[in-house]
Protein backbone atom coordinates (compact mmCIF):
# COMPACT_ATOMS: atom_id res chain seq x y z
CA UNK A 1 0.00 0.00 0.00
CA UNK A 2 1.36 3.39 -0.55
CA UNK A 3 1.80 5.54 2.22
CA UNK A 4 -1.41 7.17 2.23
CA UNK A 5 -0.35 10.97 3.85
CA UNK A 6 2.15 10.79 0.58
CA UNK A 7 -0.58 9.59 -2.17
CA UNK A 8 -3.29 12.46 -0.82
CA UNK A 9 -0.59 14.98 -0.45
CA UNK A 10 -0.34 14.19 -4.15
CA UNK A 11 -3.75 14.69 -4.51
CA UNK A 12 -3.63 18.32 -3.09
CA UNK A 13 -0.55 19.04 -5.34
CA UNK A 14 -2.00 18.01 -8.91
CA UNK A 15 -5.40 19.82 -8.05
CA UNK A 16 -3.22 23.25 -7.43
CA UNK A 17 -1.93 22.37 -10.62
CA UNK A 18 -5.40 22.35 -12.39
CA UNK A 19 -6.30 25.48 -10.95
CA UNK A 20 -3.17 27.25 -11.91
CA UNK A 21 -3.62 25.54 -15.82
CA UNK A 22 -7.61 27.05 -15.78
CA UNK A 23 -6.32 30.32 -14.43
CA UNK A 24 -4.41 30.55 -17.74
CA UNK A 25 -7.07 29.18 -20.15
CA UNK A 26 -9.53 31.76 -18.44
CA UNK A 27 -6.79 34.33 -19.70
CA UNK A 28 -6.13 32.38 -23.44
CA UNK A 29 -9.78 31.38 -23.84
CA UNK A 30 -8.65 28.04 -24.70
CA UNK A 31 -8.99 25.02 -22.28
CA UNK A 32 -7.52 22.72 -25.03
CA UNK A 33 -4.24 23.20 -23.07
CA UNK A 34 -5.12 21.08 -20.78
CA UNK A 35 -4.21 17.90 -23.35
CA UNK A 36 -1.03 19.28 -22.93
CA UNK A 37 -0.62 19.13 -19.41
CA UNK A 38 -2.33 15.46 -18.81
CA UNK A 39 0.61 13.65 -18.78
CA UNK A 40 2.14 16.21 -17.14
CA UNK A 41 -0.43 15.97 -13.85
CA UNK A 42 0.29 11.99 -13.76
CA UNK A 43 4.00 12.83 -13.75
CA UNK A 44 3.89 15.20 -10.92
CA UNK A 45 1.73 12.97 -8.53
CA UNK A 46 4.65 10.74 -8.72
CA UNK A 47 7.75 12.83 -8.13
CA UNK A 48 5.05 14.71 -5.01
CA UNK A 49 4.59 11.21 -4.05
CA UNK A 50 8.52 10.45 -3.66
CA UNK A 51 9.05 14.25 -2.57
CA UNK A 52 6.16 13.45 0.45
CA UNK A 53 6.89 9.81 1.61
CA UNK A 54 9.13 8.78 4.24
CA UNK A 55 10.69 5.94 2.06
CA UNK A 56 10.24 4.41 -1.28
CA UNK A 57 11.07 1.05 -2.70
CA UNK A 58 13.94 -0.40 -5.03
CA UNK A 59 12.01 0.52 -8.43
CA UNK A 60 12.16 4.05 -7.75
CA UNK A 61 14.89 5.58 -10.35
CA UNK A 62 13.06 3.19 -13.10
CA UNK A 63 9.53 4.22 -12.29
CA UNK A 64 10.14 7.93 -12.58
CA UNK A 65 12.55 7.40 -16.04
CA UNK A 66 9.99 5.37 -17.73
CA UNK A 67 6.84 7.46 -16.57
CA UNK A 68 8.84 11.17 -17.02
CA UNK A 69 10.05 9.91 -20.82
CA UNK A 70 6.44 8.64 -21.73
CA UNK A 71 5.10 12.30 -20.22
CA UNK A 72 7.35 14.78 -21.56
CA UNK A 73 7.12 12.85 -24.88
CA UNK A 74 3.44 13.09 -25.25
CA UNK A 75 3.09 16.67 -23.64
CA UNK A 76 5.38 18.26 -26.13
CA UNK A 77 3.90 15.98 -28.87
CA UNK A 78 0.53 17.42 -28.17
CA UNK A 79 1.80 21.17 -27.86
CA UNK A 80 3.61 21.35 -31.23
CA UNK A 81 0.47 19.55 -32.79
CA UNK A 82 -1.59 22.51 -31.47
CA UNK A 83 0.73 25.44 -31.73
CA UNK A 84 -1.22 28.04 -33.42
CA UNK A 85 -4.29 25.95 -34.08
CA UNK A 86 -8.04 27.81 -32.64
CA UNK A 87 -9.42 25.66 -29.65
CA UNK A 88 -10.01 21.68 -30.06
CA UNK A 89 -13.75 21.27 -31.74
CA UNK A 90 -14.15 18.90 -28.95
CA UNK A 91 -13.73 21.97 -25.95
CA UNK A 92 -15.57 24.26 -28.42
CA UNK A 93 -18.68 21.60 -27.92
CA UNK A 94 -18.35 21.67 -24.22
CA UNK A 95 -17.87 25.20 -24.49
CA UNK A 96 -21.31 25.70 -26.40
CA UNK A 97 -23.19 22.97 -24.03
CA UNK A 98 -22.30 24.86 -21.04
CA UNK A 99 -23.21 28.07 -21.70
CA UNK A 100 -23.11 31.14 -19.40
CA UNK A 101 -20.42 31.50 -16.96
CA UNK A 102 -17.89 28.44 -19.09
CA UNK A 103 -14.82 30.37 -17.98
CA UNK A 104 -16.19 29.64 -14.32
CA UNK A 105 -17.59 25.99 -15.02
CA UNK A 106 -14.76 24.69 -16.80
CA UNK A 107 -12.92 24.57 -13.78
CA UNK A 108 -14.83 21.52 -12.63
CA UNK A 109 -15.80 20.33 -16.00
CA UNK A 110 -12.31 20.27 -16.95
CA UNK A 111 -9.36 21.29 -15.08
CA UNK A 112 -10.12 19.26 -11.83
CA UNK A 113 -11.65 16.66 -13.49
CA UNK A 114 -8.64 15.60 -15.26
CA UNK A 115 -6.36 16.14 -11.99
CA UNK A 116 -8.28 13.71 -10.54
CA UNK A 117 -8.12 11.03 -13.18
CA UNK A 118 -4.34 11.72 -13.01
CA UNK A 119 -4.58 10.89 -9.48
CA UNK A 120 -6.06 7.70 -9.93
CA UNK A 121 -4.39 6.79 -13.10
CA UNK A 122 -1.14 7.18 -11.51
CA UNK A 123 -2.02 4.71 -8.48
CA UNK A 124 0.43 1.96 -9.96
CA UNK A 125 3.25 3.72 -10.21
CA UNK A 126 2.72 5.45 -6.62
CA UNK A 127 2.35 1.75 -5.24
CA UNK A 128 5.24 0.68 -7.30
CA UNK A 129 6.85 3.33 -6.09
CA UNK A 130 6.34 2.53 -2.64
CA UNK A 131 6.80 -1.21 -2.78
CA UNK A 132 9.26 -2.93 -0.92
CA UNK A 133 9.63 -6.53 -2.71
CA UNK A 134 12.42 -7.24 -4.52
CA UNK A 135 12.58 -7.06 -8.87
CA UNK A 136 11.70 -9.91 -10.46
CA UNK A 137 10.07 -11.39 -14.21
CA UNK A 138 7.39 -9.08 -13.41
CA UNK A 139 9.62 -5.98 -13.76
CA UNK A 140 11.43 -7.08 -16.99
CA UNK A 141 7.58 -8.00 -18.38
CA UNK A 142 6.50 -4.83 -17.57
CA UNK A 143 9.44 -2.75 -19.30
CA UNK A 144 9.06 -4.82 -22.37
CA UNK A 145 5.15 -4.20 -22.33
CA UNK A 146 6.18 -0.67 -21.96
CA UNK A 147 9.08 -0.54 -24.58
CA UNK A 148 6.26 -2.15 -27.37
CA UNK A 149 3.72 0.46 -26.22
CA UNK A 150 6.33 3.33 -26.63
CA UNK A 151 6.93 1.70 -29.98
CA UNK A 152 3.10 2.32 -30.55
CA UNK A 153 2.73 5.54 -29.57
CA UNK A 154 5.60 7.34 -30.59
CA UNK A 155 5.79 5.97 -34.23
CA UNK A 156 1.60 6.18 -34.57
CA UNK A 157 1.96 9.75 -33.55
CA UNK A 158 4.76 10.56 -36.18
CA UNK A 159 3.46 8.67 -38.84
CA UNK A 160 -0.08 10.89 -38.10
CA UNK A 161 1.77 14.26 -38.02
CA UNK A 162 3.86 13.33 -40.82
CA UNK A 163 0.68 12.79 -43.23
CA UNK A 164 -1.00 15.85 -41.59
CA UNK A 165 1.89 17.99 -43.20
CA UNK A 166 1.93 16.96 -46.48
CA UNK A 167 -0.44 17.87 -49.63
CA UNK A 168 -3.53 15.96 -49.68
CA UNK A 169 -6.80 16.04 -50.26
CA UNK A 170 -9.39 16.39 -48.28
CA UNK A 171 -11.06 12.79 -48.18
CA UNK A 172 -7.49 10.98 -47.94
CA UNK A 173 -7.15 8.30 -44.89
CA UNK A 174 -3.67 6.97 -43.42
CA UNK A 175 -3.52 3.61 -43.78
CA UNK A 176 -0.03 2.86 -43.88
CA UNK A 177 2.82 2.08 -41.57
CA UNK A 178 1.29 1.07 -37.74
CA UNK A 179 -2.11 2.47 -38.79
CA UNK A 180 -2.56 -0.19 -41.66
CA UNK A 181 -3.13 -2.87 -38.56
CA UNK A 182 -5.19 -0.49 -35.93
CA UNK A 183 -6.90 2.54 -36.46
CA UNK A 184 -5.47 3.86 -33.72
CA UNK A 185 -1.91 2.68 -32.87
CA UNK A 186 -1.47 5.76 -30.56
CA UNK A 187 -4.18 4.76 -28.37
CA UNK A 188 -3.01 1.19 -28.54
CA UNK A 189 0.33 1.62 -27.53
CA UNK A 190 -1.00 4.11 -24.25
CA UNK A 191 -3.02 1.67 -23.16
CA UNK A 192 -0.42 -1.04 -23.33
CA UNK A 193 2.18 1.86 -21.11
CA UNK A 194 -0.18 1.62 -18.61
CA UNK A 195 -0.91 -2.08 -18.30
CA UNK A 196 2.93 -2.34 -18.50
CA UNK A 197 3.50 0.11 -15.56
CA UNK A 198 0.57 -2.60 -13.77
CA UNK A 199 3.01 -5.05 -14.18
CA UNK A 200 5.50 -3.73 -12.20
CA UNK A 201 3.52 -2.56 -9.43
CA UNK A 202 2.19 -5.81 -9.05
CA UNK A 203 5.86 -7.42 -9.13
CA UNK A 204 5.75 -4.81 -5.96
CA UNK A 205 2.85 -6.80 -4.63
CA UNK A 206 0.04 -3.96 -5.64
CA UNK A 207 -1.91 -6.24 -7.89
CA UNK A 208 -5.19 -4.43 -6.83
CA UNK A 209 -4.24 -1.35 -8.86
CA UNK A 210 -5.63 -3.30 -12.04
CA UNK A 211 -8.52 -0.14 -11.66
CA UNK A 212 -6.19 2.35 -12.93
CA UNK A 213 -4.89 0.56 -16.35
CA UNK A 214 -8.86 -0.98 -16.88
CA UNK A 215 -9.74 2.80 -16.29
CA UNK A 216 -7.37 4.25 -18.65
CA UNK A 217 -8.05 1.48 -20.86
CA UNK A 218 -12.14 2.46 -21.01
CA UNK A 219 -11.59 6.22 -21.11
CA UNK A 220 -9.31 5.48 -24.94
CA UNK A 221 -12.00 3.02 -26.30
CA UNK A 222 -15.49 4.50 -24.83
CA UNK A 223 -14.81 8.35 -24.05
CA UNK A 224 -12.21 10.81 -24.90
CA UNK A 225 -10.44 7.98 -27.41
CA UNK A 226 -12.02 5.87 -30.56
CA UNK A 227 -15.45 6.61 -29.69
CA UNK A 228 -14.72 10.54 -29.66
CA UNK A 229 -12.74 10.90 -32.77
CA UNK A 230 -14.78 8.07 -34.53
CA UNK A 231 -18.39 9.46 -34.01
CA UNK A 232 -18.43 11.51 -36.89
CA UNK A 233 -15.17 11.34 -39.05
CA UNK A 234 -17.00 9.36 -41.34
CA UNK A 235 -19.29 11.84 -42.25
CA UNK A 236 -16.91 14.41 -42.88
CA UNK A 237 -14.82 11.99 -44.81
CA UNK A 238 -16.52 9.44 -46.30
CA UNK A 239 -13.46 7.21 -47.27
CA UNK A 240 -12.96 6.47 -43.65
CA UNK A 241 -15.79 3.98 -44.43
CA UNK A 242 -14.00 1.79 -46.14
CA UNK A 243 -11.09 1.98 -43.74
CA UNK A 244 -13.18 0.94 -41.04
CA UNK A 245 -14.29 -2.21 -42.59
CA UNK A 246 -11.02 -3.63 -43.42
CA UNK A 247 -8.81 -2.17 -40.53
CA UNK A 248 -9.16 -3.17 -36.70
CA UNK A 249 -9.84 -0.38 -34.10
CA UNK A 250 -7.62 -1.03 -31.54
CA UNK A 251 -6.08 -3.94 -31.74
CA UNK A 252 -3.38 -4.58 -34.72
CA UNK A 253 -4.26 -7.38 -36.72
CA UNK A 254 -4.15 -7.78 -40.48
CA UNK A 255 -6.11 -5.49 -42.89
CA UNK A 256 -9.35 -7.28 -44.39
CA UNK A 257 -8.87 -7.54 -47.69
CA UNK A 258 -11.44 -4.91 -49.93
CA UNK A 259 -14.91 -6.50 -50.94
CA UNK A 260 -14.39 -7.64 -54.68
CA UNK A 261 -17.78 -6.32 -56.26
CA UNK A 262 -19.70 -9.22 -57.87
CA UNK A 263 -19.92 -8.87 -61.69
CA UNK A 264 -22.99 -10.01 -64.08
CA UNK A 265 -21.74 -13.32 -66.04
CA UNK A 266 -21.14 -12.44 -69.70
CA UNK A 267 -24.42 -13.83 -71.62
CA UNK A 268 -23.00 -17.13 -74.31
Amino acid sequence: MPELNAWFGSLLAVLVASVAAWLVSVVRRDVSIVDSLWSLMILLCALAYVWLARETGPRTFLLITLLSLWAVRLSLHITIRNHGEPEDRRYREIRRNNQPFFEWKSLYIVFLLQGFLAWVVCLPVVAALGGQAPPGPLDFAGVALWLTGMFFEGVGDYQLMRFRRRERSENEVLDTGLWRYTRHPNYFGEALVWWGFYLLAMSAGAWWTVIAPLLMTFLLLRVSGVALLEKDISDRRPAYRDYVRRTNAFFPGQPKKPLVPCRPAKER
